[in-house]
């Protein structure tokens, strides 16, 4: 519990910090698109905002996920967390469809922009400030398991890429073609649309009860073989709910052992998997009497 409740601090913490930097960037970048009239700047501001709102769905998700468990749900509230990664989700396909929309309405239009070096100095401090926070969250995702984490720092990634793309699109600008910073915002709106449905995938993955990844499910079946007395194992089975994952597995023991021996052996295998995940882990060990090869 105590581990549950530090990972939900590192949570919020780090989106804080993204939620204090977004603050910062949209302010800029509403700033000098509106005055030097870059549509590619200001889609970019809008991005920003979606930023804003998931940091808040973040925070919102996870505080409803780490309540503990009663008599409705009894497995708790993980699943609040993937309700969050999905409005991010949602919300990040719609505003590339905006983005898009409102760019490639303005290049048919036959309009044309030259933005000026504001967007370009604007554009670089965004790549640089959003590249960090998306490195700091991923980290704290892979830490604590948290899906709406792990999605909000794509969120904050395609914000720094999109911003490569304002980049471009203002240098094509400089360089004497107008319709560069429309092609940059269609090129943001695109991005920001296959991160938002690669983020729904994800969502449907664990609401669908997938289980643990290929590697995780590795190192515990390595993790059962190194507890001693344990003979064999099988059944095993995992599914996830929001940071936490669930797991049951039929662990084979000695036939002439007690009672006693093979629930201490399960107890060792339950504490031995316990401690070699990074995120929350509940395990339930059924132990059975090996047969003379070893199987049950």
């Amino acid at each position: 519990m105590e581990a549950k409740r530090n990972h939900v601090g590192q949570i919020i913490r780090v989106t804080i910090w993204g939620l204090c930097l977004n603050i910062v960037l949209v302010a800029l970048k509403l700033a000098v698109g509106l005055v030097v009239g870059s549509a590619a700047l200001v889609a970019d501001a809008v991005h920003s905002i979606s930023d804003l709102f998931s940091d808040l769905i973040v925070i919102l998700g996870v505080r409803l996920s780490s309540r503990p468990a009663d008599e409705g749900h009894t497995y708790g509230h993980g699943k609040f967390e993937a309700f969050a990664a999905s409005i991010i989700g949602a919300m990040l396909i719609g505003a590339g469809f905006f983005l898009a929309w409102k760019a490639g309405l303005s290049f048919y239009r036959g309009e044309l922009n030259i933005p000026g070096y504001a967007v370009l100095i604007v554009a670089a401090v965004s790549i640089v400030s959003k590249e960090w926070i998306y490195r700091v969250t991923r980290r704290v995702a892979r830490r604590v398991g948290s899906t709406a984490l792990h999605v909000n720092a794509w969120h904050h990634r395609t914000d720094a890429l999109s911003s490569v793309a304002v980049l471009f699109g203002g240098i094509a600008g400089l360089a004497g073609w107008g319709h560069g910073d429309q092609l940059a915002a269609i090129v943001v709106g695109v991005m920001v649309i296959m991160v938002g449905f690669k983020a729904l995938w994800g969502v449907f993955v664990e609401l669908s009860e997938g289980s643990v990844s290929a590697e995780e499910q590795r190192a515990i079946v390595e993790t059962i073989q190194t507890v001693p007395g344990v003979k064999g194992w099988h059944r095993l089975r995992t599914r996830l709910v929001g940071r936490e994952v669930f797991m049951d597995v039929h662990v084979l023991v000695d036939a002439g052992l007690s009672v006693a021996e093979g629930h201490t052996i399960c107890s060792n295998v339950e504490r031995a998997i316990a401690q070699s995940m990074e995120r929350p882990i509940n395990v339930v060990v059924h132990c059975e009497p090996a047969g003379p090869t070893g199987t049950g």
